[in-house]
């Protein structure tokens, strides 16, 4: 416990259970796009999977996580076709 108090002082804390569930599912969501891009040679999804995969290391918000990936999702549903 004293080692998590030591951490916090510092301004690192560990992510929310919300934050980690949207970081997988997001990169699942981006692998399967990066994939289908790849096979289709679509560049828009091949792109927008490595944006999905890779954004939740440059994200520390929660709700910006969740905001980005929405909206990102929807770019991909218009495009998988």
């Amino acid at each position: 416990m004293d080692e998590i108090k030591n951490l916090e002082s510092l301004g690192l804390v560990l992510p929310s259970p919300s934050y980690i569930v949207g970081a997988i599912l997001f990169g699942i969501i981006g692998y399967v796009a990066f994939r289908r891009g790849r096979k289709t040679m679509s560049p828009a999804l091949t792109w927008t999977g490595v944006v999905l995969m890779g954004y939740p290391y440059a994200v520390s918000q929660t709700w910006l996580l969740w905001v980005v990936g929405a909206g990102l999702c929807g770019w991909l549903y218009t495009q998988w076709n």
